[in-house]
């Protein structure tokens, strides 16, 4: 399913060929990003949009990568750099953590108050 419409399908692999030409030139494949935007003409979000779907692989295109979109470091994959998904899951796992413990008081609470206390006046009971 694509998420373009049928138009802008054709105008993405007319780009997608040219950058793909360009890059399988043996004297480009090592070109950078700003290079190949520059001698394609073809926007940087959308030849990102091709390195996303795997269609443009840093194994074949050593210095080819776009920043991560967290902190901006030149990233071949994915969404986020390692150092910027290892922060999001810790600081998951710190906000489950906080949930158990908050889980773990309510739970005291209310075993604390399903006690039923009697006090019986010893001299009511004579």
């Amino acid at each position: 399913m694509r998420d373009i419409c049928p138009a802008c399908y054709k105008a993405e692999e007319e780009a997608f060929k040219i950058v793909y030409k360009f890059l399988s030139l043996r004297k480009n494949r090592e070109a950078t990003m700003e290079e190949i935007v520059e001698k394609t003409g073809v926007e940087q979000e959308l030849i990102i949009k091709f390195m996303k779907q795997k269609r443009l692989r840093s194994s074949k295109f050593p210095k080819l990568s776009y920043p991560c979109e967290q902190c901006g470091v030149a990233i071949v994959e994915g969404i986020v750099c390692h150092a910027c998904a290892t922060k999001v899951k810790e600081a998951i796992n710190q906000h489950t953590e906080l949930e158990q413990k908050e889980e773990e008081r309510k739970k005291r609470l209310e075993d604390h108050q399903s006690i039923y206390y009697s006090t019986i006046n010893q001299r009511d009971e004579k």
